[in-house]
């Protein structure tokens, strides 16, 4: 994909909010409610603890993801806010947005990456799959809640 560029940018600033509410938007179809309920604070993917990434396609920002430091390990990051517009799906941008967060995190010194995901969202489990991620006791905010799937990986 030629045109497609994926640049850090503050968690709070206008496009990332708008990429994140559409993220929700798509939990909540899945899920209901809000979509999702972690807390999430902008200065968590803030380095070195975190980043936060926007992936433009010809220019249009049409994905996003980012990672935050995870427990009381320097060592491991946690994968939050994963999500490409659908009208883009399908042509990689996922696994790219997915391959700038783990170099992020990696150069930050992360060793290990983790994420929560839940059992509604075919696409992002065979995504994490087939990128290597393996299940991983559940965590987090939504540990206890059923249909709550965790993955960890190797940095």
């Amino acid at each position: 994909m030629q045109n497609l560029q994926i640049r850090p940018t503050g968690f709070d600033s206008p496009t990332a909010q708008r990429l994140i509410q559409a993220a929700l938007a798509d939990l909540g179809v899945r899920y209901g409610g809000s979509g999702d309920e972690t807390p999430v604070d902008a200065t968590e993917f803030e380095p070195p603890a975190g980043t936060f990434l926007i992936a433009h396609l010809d220019g249009e920002p049409v994905a996003c993801g980012g990672w935050r430091s995870h427990g009381r390990s320097a060592e491991t990051a946690e994968l939050k806010r994963m999500y490409v517009a659908p009208h883009v799906r399908g042509r990689g941008v996922a696994r790219a947005v997915l391959a700038a967060v783990e170099r992020s995190a990696r150069e930050q010194g992360r060793q290990r990456i983790v994420l929560e995901c839940g059992d509604r969202q075919p696409e992002a489990l065979a995504l994490y799959r087939s990128s290597g991620y393996a299940r991983i006791p559940n965590f987090g905010f939504y540990k206890d809640a059923s249909g709550c799937v965790s993955f960890g990986r190797t940095l």
